[in-house]
């Protein structure tokens, strides 16, 4: 049960809400909400805007590469590849839809909406891991090709370069929801061209037929969906992060199609440019001097090459916007032990601080290590969707409003989530996973069948979490030690 707050509380609270509807649409000022709920008067916007928040931020290199590593690493042939790709994405983009889902019905941040299901300590192990994996593991990932990406077109020496991305991304992510929104409403159309330009002459000069995939690593069609899933699934915690100023009544399936439309077609375009790409014919005294971006404008002709090098960094820094303002409500989401009133814009600019040390301590990576990254994010993912689904389904009864007070009730807990979701992640990696640096039993003995890690994550957390929910002590437990009751 939540501590009624002081009279000096509740002014506060009543200040805060006022200066949060004074916030509105503005685009310019510093976006005053935290993780609270978005109150009715300061709601805006309309659904088809998630089309372009969530298209733009996949029209960079860091996609094409997803393709490019199906075929130039995992050594598929590239219509299995393509196939690869389009099925993980898939599973990828529908979960998105879905989970932005209780934005306009509650107001709130992702994370904070992850408490109905993990209680509000327990919800701290998913928000940590995505504070962590968007905030610096996104961040590094997208800065690093972003700024190679200049360092390509302009010759400025690297270390400039990736201190010109940051700074550009970290503004965005610093003002905060209506000016994310409007960056990439206006980076939208100009990505799309170039890449759209970049597309038709890469598949014009690319030899499909030539990635045969006779020397496909084991099980690389499902690495590759896995790191496809990995790539799309990475943006799932944040989905109602940009829908939770949406109003109430707004249309459910316009909200659950357009951000799932938005990542699913932007994703595949670019990931089947990277994957031609791959089988375009580069001379090998030449291939061993070209960067990763520099391999992906190869077949270009200077103009558009230049254009796209231009898009990658702007793409780069259009994604990573996202990932610090997100990461920055996941970590003010964890609760326990941080300030009542920590800022999130300042969380924003110290995230963009330890992010650009660790992007530039990997400036010198040749990338080897991106499929791991996409594998090693759906470990997580896959078991937090696991137990965030069957959740939905079980509490399916409850009343909005109970929800509501559930989502902000310090004293509210449910140990089967977090216990469930650890486990599953644990026992999908023992198993099944198969990484360079670790395999897992089954995918030891069974190399075909690849990477499977995120799908029996998803599996044994969910059906763990079903089993421990009927178990007494471990279920939903309120301040009272009254169980929540839940349908199903």
């Amino acid at each position: 049960m939540t501590t009624p707050p002081t009279t000096g509380e509740a002014a506060a609270a009543t200040s805060r809400a006022a200066e949060i509807a004074a916030y509105g649409d503005q685009i310019l000022a510093v976006e005053p909400t935290g993780i609270q709920p978005v109150p009715a008067e300061a709601r805006h916007g309309k659904p088809l805007g998630l089309l372009w928040t969530w298209t733009s931020p996949n029209m960079e290199f860091a996609t094409a590469f997803v393709g490019v590593l199906a075929v130039g690493i995992l050594g598929l042939g590239f219509w299995p590849a393509v196939l690869a790709l389009v099925l993980g994405t898939a599973l990828g983009a529908l979960a998105h839809g879905f989970l932005g889902l209780v934005g306009p019905r509650f107001g709130v941040t992702q994370m904070v909406a992850g408490r109905s299901a993990f209680g509000f300590s327990g919800n701290a192990l998913p928000a940590v891991l995505n504070a962590l994996t968007a905030g610096i593991g996104w961040f590094a990932v997208n800065s690093v090709s972003a700024a190679y990406a200049l360092n390509t077109l302009l010759d400025w020496p690297l270390l400039l370069c990736l201190f010109v991305v940051v700074i550009l991304q970290v503004a965005v992510a610093y003002l905060g929801h209506n000016f994310v929104h409007t960056a990439e409403k206006f980076t939208f159309p100009v990505l799309t061209l170039v890449f759209v330009g970049a597309a038709v002459v890469i598949l014009g000069r690319s030899h499909p037929g030539s990635a045969t995939g006779a020397h496909a690593a084991p099980g690389a069609f499902w690495l590759a969906a896995g790191a496809a899933f990995g790539y799309a699934a990475g943006w799932n915690p944040y989905a109602a992060d940009y829908t939770r100023y949406l109003p109430t009544a707004t249309v459910r399936w316009k909200t659950a199609l357009w951000p799932a439309l938005g990542v699913f077609a932007s994703c595949v375009f670019l990931e089947i440019i990277g994957a031609a790409s791959s089988t375009v014919l580069i001379p090998d005294g030449i291939a061993s001097k070209l960067s990763l971006t520099g391999a992906f404008t190869y077949s270009l002709p200077g103009w558009l090459a230049d254009l796209t090098l231009l898009a990658i960094a702007l793409g780069g820094i259009a994604a990573n916007a996202l990932n610090i303002y997100s990461g920055s409500l996941s970590f003010v989401a964890i609760g326990r032990g941080l300030p009542a009133r920590l800022n999130r814009a300042l969380v924003a600019l110290v995230f963009g601080v330890v992010g650009t040390l660790v992007a530039w301590s990997g400036l010198s990576n040749s990338g080897t290590k991106y499929e791991n990254f996409l594998l090693v994010i759906s470990y997580w993912i896959g078991p937090w969707l696991g137990v965030t689904f069957l959740d939905r389904y079980l509490s399916r009864a409850r009343s909005d409003p109970d929800t509501a007070a559930l989502l902000q009730d310090t004293a509210y807990r449910n140990l089967a989530a977090p216990i469930a979701m650890a486990v599953g992640t644990a026992l999908g990696v023992w198993l099944f996973s198969n990484q360079t640096d670790y395999v897992g039993l089954v995918a030891k003995q069974y190399p075909g069948i690849g990477d499977l890690a995120f799908a029996a994550g998803f599996t044994i957390a969910a059906l763990l979490y079903l089993a421990l929910s009927r178990v007494p002590g471990l279920g939903r437990t309120p301040a009272t030690g009254a169980p929540v009751a839940v349908a199903g």
